[in-house]
């Protein structure tokens, strides 16, 4: 059974940092693009980063480019996120998700992610 779990969430203050780790089982994670999506309270789930299956490519949402920063590794099957001056507007609960099919490219639509994890919250208070 293919699955996600999402590790690393809790509570920073502002302009600190935090790494959010996501490990797959259950599928060739070296396959697979891998994403980051949040929830804030009230507000849709929005893309945050992606990472193509070679970790050659990346993405990422205006709202964190320069502060966050996505990897990957296949040996250990885990896409990481490092979170860095973190303000009270990346307070969400963050998802890791991934395509159904391997090989693919690196999209931010939300309906392209077809395996997600429960999530982990992450707070940043002032």
């Amino acid at each position: 059974q293919e699955q996600l779990v999402e590790s690393g969430g809790g509570l920073v203050q502002v302009g600190g940092s935090l790494r959010l780790s996501c490990t797959t089982s259950g599928r060739d994670f070296s396959r697979y693009t891998m994403g980051w999506f949040r929830q804030a309270p009230g507000k849709e789930r929005e893309f945050v980063s992606a990472i193509s299956w070679s970790g050659g490519s990346r993405d990422y949402a205006d709202s964190v480019k320069g502060r966050f920063t996505i990897s990957r590794d296949n040996d250990k099957d885990t896409v990481y996120l490092q979170m860095n001056d973190v303000n009270p507007e990346d307070t969400a609960v963050y998802y890791c998700a991934s395509p159904l099919t391997a090989w693919g490219s690196l999209p931010r639509n939300e309906a392209a992610f077809g395996l997600w994890g429960q999530g982990t919250q992450v707070t940043v208070s002032a």
